[in-house]
């Protein structure tokens, strides 16, 4: 049974002042619509003023069986008689009816006026536009988001497009297009749906829907004959009319008094494609070419059979009340009437009902159940919302809550159901906020907040009504004409209901919440209906025009009244800010419900309080438990506590906070309290008193890492400085690293994406920086810190140093640190680049350290493979004894290995090696290296033959090897020469290299090549020996 709250949900009720007894009813655009006179006037009243005045009265052209209203484009379209034919009709422009003798053209789909009728100023006139078909209406629906029109016919769908056409710089003249046809065989629509492409239909006990996609881009479009209809129809799911069209007479389907009925059957997402109904699609629109072609999508199927159990009988089990609800989102804000700018919707859902039942869909992102209703009376008419579902059984006006914007918030915010944020979930029991008696409901319609009623008194014999609906009753059609008003009826009235403001009922469900705290503080009761509430100010916040809640479309014509737009408020601002207040009250009292009393999913106290935006002081005081209370605190609120204060914060208690928190986990989770005491939310609380609770669980539960350095860290905030040498010492460095990993809060508050360092790492930085490096090094390595953190936390570690520009070296000796330690590649080559940068930069500057470096460049070279052992010519270019000091000879040294290891990609130092000049030995060395490096070994030949020749030889035997060998007889001989040549032979450097370069050619080349390489005024005495030496080796071989 459906639980049955008292809240108050309507707000006032108006009679509408309607001289006979109503026909066919609908409302839209503000706007009630009431079709009088035997069904051949329509009388237009004004739902949102006093009294329901009247707007204008106009006549139809047939006898009006059923009518509609397109909130776009502000036209009624109606399905009329006359004749026993059929008509189906569209009025366009009908406010035009309020001023009298106005002018009303009448015309057929597709026809517009000309001649003398458009000459001259524009006319104001109601048009009547005749919609031809070639099968009889049965039913009709509007698409609220384009003002298209589908028309449910016995066997097809037609779908009419919304047309706006500009003739003679007349304001724009609506119109329609018949653009396509859905065969349906077996199919007869009793009602049908449409919404952004989505199309629903719905028999007697039957829902079909699917999804119209158009594919991108022109498509060849071919006509052609359709498929077999009823090819892949069961025979049990074929109506009467499909039966006799096909000759088949169903002699033993229909006997008299008996029914054969199917089973029940649901199929949803790609099975529904297996519910044996072919759809067809036939295109008809003159554009159809151009425009694409569409896609069928089959997305949810359902099929009932008559139940004998629950109250109705056999011919009482039809559908009704087929729906399809666009729901959108805050980011969806711009929605356009016209063209590709439209905004799609968040969620649709689809809605139809039995007598007992009804069920809510959801039909866009995947296909599932949302909700079902079980109703305490049976249903005659039933209309969701986004807020609320209405439904009218007989004699009561029915408000059940929806599960619309709990659906609608997941699909827009991928952060509910975390840690962050969370929203009462779509499969939370449902609920009757208010069951409104009346007598005789007959039907209900529903514009905005305003809810439209039909009573009348029911004179009719039971007997005989129930002997009539058993006359009725047949498969062949579930279309049936509506009862005209007769004179003997009496009782009737029409009604308009005001719906109260959403943030008035949140605060009346709110109120009713206490009254269930009150006197069962453990009872679902109160979190359910604050769980209501809440879903209540969702589904109004996620309304897209909130921000400006009523705008009225431009009109041409300054006299013109908008397309069915009420005078309404202008600045939705205000309204906006209280929501978001309300909002934030709701999520506060869903923390307090699950930190105090909710054992189940106490978690969620978390991300409702984060919602709320209460501080956790404010928290702590909501939730402190009343003296003499047994339970104390909550599981939820204990566990908020713990994820606040473990969570990046930028919030700090004050001191009488602190210790109460320090109080709350000595009594609840002792276990924990080194973590929370190394948390910075509590810097302000008292060392001593933590301390004290320390001291206490390290007497109960033994001696650990993270309690000791958590107790070193309390010593140094209290200046103790020998109790904190004893609790350094207590263990090994490698082990307080482990500590820090543990808990990296010890050495590091973060604030947002920065972080900052804690007392514990300035001491340390001054007493036991390799400690601090080694600890920080494995906080990265455990994804606990990022490099740009880290960058951060260095420069502020070090911001006393004097050349701000230059990095500090505790930054550079974590970089030498991290280089060693990390496997990650893009991490080794950011270092590297960082390093080689920095080397260069004070080889460049002549910075001098502050400090020592924790590792030399022999360390470095010994323990990190990323550093390279020096070439052998390499030392002959920066000799030991040179001139460089030794701060930058460590440096230089660094930068040499990291060019003589294998991970640094020179070219990418190209643009930073012209800092450094060439005229000096060390700025040579590494121009040299990295030419060397990015393959240029003529150049670096080059280089050291003009800077230093003693070097040519050892670079020349280590670099030209293999695919290089021949640059010792193309580049180096030749140069060798011509130097020695120009110096007279006096230079004995040159001619040292020009005797080994002439062992290494005779040694490659064959007699012959090296008799040509030699030069024609050599000197033969020189040359002989090395040519006579490459004979005989060539003998040999």
């Amino acid at each position: 049974m459906v639980h049955v709250y008292n809240c108050h949900p309507f707000a006032s009720q108006q009679i509408v002042p309607t001289e006979q007894e109503p026909g066919p009813v609908c409302c839209g655009g503000g706007a009630l619509f009431v079709v009088s006179a035997g069904g051949c006037k329509i009388e237009a009243y004004d739902m949102g003023a006093d009294g329901c005045p009247l707007i204008c009265r106009f006549a139809t052209m047939g006898t009006v069986q059923s009518i509609l209203h397109s909130q776009i484009g502000d036209y009624l379209v109606t399905i009329e008689e006359k004749n026993s034919a059929t008509y189906l009709r569209a009025y366009t422009n009908w406010r035009y009816q309020a001023a009298e003798k106005t002018r009303v053209g009448v015309r057929l789909l597709g026809h517009f006026l000309r001649g003398s009728s458009l000459r001259g100023a524009p006319k104001e006139q109601m048009e009547i536009i005749e919609i031809p078909l070639f099968e009889r209406p049965q039913c009709v629906a509007c698409c609220r988001l384009t003002g298209d029109l589908l028309v449910g016919c016995p066997k097809t769908l037609v779908l009419f497009s919304l047309r706006r056409q500009s003739l003679n710089a007349r304001p724009a003249i609506l119109d329609f297009e018949r653009c396509l046809i859905l065969h349906l065989p077996g199919l007869s629509p009793a009602q049908v749906a449409l919404c952004s492409g989505y199309v629903a239909v719905q028999t007697e006990l039957e829902v079909l829907v699917l999804k119209l996609e158009k594919l991108s881009g022109p498509q060849p479009y071919k006509s052609g004959d359709h498929e077999q209809e009823h090819s892949l129809v069961p025979k049990d799911m074929v109506t009467g009319d499909s039966l006799d069209a096909e000759g088949k007479s169903g002699e033993g389907a229909e006997q008299e008094g008996f029914f054969m009925f199917p089973r029940h059957q649901e199929l949803l997402g790609d099975r529904a494609r297996d519910c044996g109904l072919v759809v067809t699609l036939e295109y008809t629109g003159m554009e159809a070419e151009t425009r694409g072609i569409f896609t069928i999508s089959y997305l949810l199927y359902r099929r009932f059979a008559p139940d004998f159990f629950q109250g109705c009988t056999v011919e009482e089990t039809r559908l009704h009340s087929l729906q399809l609800l666009p729901v959108f989102s805050s980011i969806n804000q711009d929605i356009s009437d016209e063209g590709e700018k439209r905004a799609e919707p968040t969620c649709v859902f689809c809605f139809f009902s039995l007598p007992n039942t009804g069920y809510v869909y959801s039909v866009r992102g995947g296909v599932e159940l949302v909700s079902t209703y079980q109703y305490p009376e049976k249903a005659q008419q039933a209309v969701l919302t986004d807020v609320f579902l209405h439904v009218i059984t007989k004699n009561a006006l029915q408000c059940f809550s929806v599960r619309c914007a709990s659906v609608a918030a997941r699909a827009e915010d991928p952060y509910i159901d975390t840690t962050m944020k969370a929203c009462p979930p779509a499969t939370m029991e449902v609920c009757a906020l208010r069951i409104q008696l009346f007598i005789g409901l007959k039907a209900l319609y529903h514009d905005g907040h305003h809810i439209a009623l039909v009573t009348a008194a029911d004179v009719e014999n039971p007997e005989n009504a129930e002997r009539a609906a058993r006359r009725n009753i047949t498969r062949k059609s579930s279309y049936s004409k509506p009862k005209e008003p007769t004179e003997e009826s009496h009782g009737w009235n029409l009604y308009v209901i005001n719906t109260v403001p959403p943030l008035q009922l949140y605060h009346e469900m709110v109120e009713y919440s206490k009254r269930y705290e009150e006197t069962n503080p453990q009872s679902q009761s109160c979190l359910h209906l604050l769980s209501e509430a809440h879903l209540l100010l969702r589904a109004k916040l996620l309304d897209p025009l909130l921000g400006d809640p009523f705008p009225a479309p431009p009109s041409p014509e300054p006299d013109r009244p908008a397309d069915g737009a009420p005078d309404r408020p202008a600045d939705g601002a205000p309204e906006s800010q209280t929501l978001q207040g309300a909002f934030r009250e709701s999520c506060a009292q869903l923390g307090d419900c699950f930190s105090r009393y909710v054992q189940r999913d106490c978690h969620l106290a978390l991300p409702y309080y984060k919602m709320s935006g209460l501080s956790v002081t404010e928290v702590m005081e909501r939730n402190r438990p009343q003296p003499g209370n047994p339970a104390g605190y909550g599981k939820g609120f204990l566990f908020y506590l713990k994820h606040s204060l473990y969570e990046d914060t930028a919030e700090e208690l004050n001191q009488e906070t602190a210790d109460e928190v320090l109080q709350v986990f000595s009594r609840t989770e002792a276990s924990q309290l080194p973590r929370v005491c190394a948390s910075p939310a509590l810097v302000n609380g008292s060392p001593a008193a933590a301390l004290a609770h320390l001291d206490r669980l390290e007497a109960t539960a033994g001696p650990s890492v993270p309690l000791t350095l958590s107790k070193a860290a309390l010593a140094l905030r209290m200046g103790n400085l020998p109790l904190y040498a004893h609790h350094m010492g207590r263990h090994a460095e490698m082990l307080q690293v482990y500590g820090f990993i543990e808990e990296p809060q010890l050495l590091l508050h973060a604030r947002g994406q920065q972080v900052a360092p804690t007392p514990l790492a300035r001491h340390l930085r001054g007493s036991q920086d390799g400690l601090l490096v080694a600890a920080l090094v494995a906080l990265h390595e455990n994804n606990k810190l990022r490099l740009d953190q880290a960058d951060l936390l260095f420069q502020e570690l070090c911001s006393d140093q004097t050349d701000v520009r230059a990095s500090p070296q505790l930054l550079v000796d974590f970089w030498e640190a991290l280089l060693m330690a990390s496997s990650q590649e893009a991490v080794i080559q950011e270092l590297l680049f960082r390093l080689a940068s920095v080397y260069i930069d004070r080889l460049a500057r002549r910075h001098t350290h502050v400090s020592r470096p924790l590792k030399t460049a022999e360390d470095l070279i010994n323990s990190c493979s990323h550093y390279g052992v020096l070439y052998p010519w390499v030392s002959i270019l920066t000799p030991a004894q040179s001139n460089v000091a030794h701060d930058h000879t460590e440096d230089l040294q660094k930068l040499q290995s990291l060019l003589c290891g294998p991970s640094l990609d020179a070219w990418s130092l190209l643009p930073l090696l012209e800092q450094l000049s060439q005229d000096d030995q060390a700025g040579l060395s590494v121009h040299v290296l990295g030419a060397t490096r990015r393959g240029r070994y003529e150049s670096s030949l080059q280089l050291l033959l003009d800077r230093c020749p003693q070097a040519i030889i050892p670079y020349a035997n280590h670099e030209l090897q293999d695919a290089h060998m021949a640059l010792w007889w193309q580049k180096l001989f030749p140069e060798l020469c011509e130097r020695t040549r120009a110096t007279g032979g006096q230079d004995s450097i040159l001619l040292a290299a020009l005797k080994e370069t002439l062992v290494v050619v005779s040694m490659e080349l064959s007699p012959l090549e090296f008799l040509d390489l030699m030069p024609d005024d050599g000197t033969a005495q020189f040359f002989l020996p090395h040519l006579l030496e490459c004979s005989q080796r060539k003998l040999l071989t």
